[in-house]
């Protein structure tokens, strides 16, 4: 049995979720160090919807081109470490965009 599309529509929930819930944190924490940056609170307000669009455009768009890597699956348990793999790897850039950024 292959359980490719159960892969792939997990690798997307998880993946979508973690990525609208860091960027609603960002948005959220980030609007307090952008105001005190720029001393002017449309400006900042501003900058932080760009920063919050751009972060969804590059983390989406990732997402989606890794639906295709590890795309086969014959096993529940094959399909578990896909998408923890997939997830996985999500995850790091999520945390080393952030941390660059």
């Amino acid at each position: 049995m292959d359980y490719s599309v159960a892969n792939h529509l997990i690798y997307l929930g998880i993946s979508i979720a973690v990525t609208i819930w860091v960027a609603q944190t960002l948005h959220k924490n980030g609007r307090v160090f952008l105001v005190d940056a720029f001393r002017r609170e449309d400006l900042a307000d501003s900058v932080n919807h760009l920063l919050v669009v751009g972060f969804y455009l590059v983390n989406i768009g990732f997402v989606a081109l890794g639906v295709r890597i590890w795309a086969h699956a014959e096993t529940m348990s094959g399909v578990i470490e896909a998408v923890s793999t997939k997830v996985g790897v999500v995850l790091l850039v999520l945390g080393m965009m952030h941390f660059f950024n």
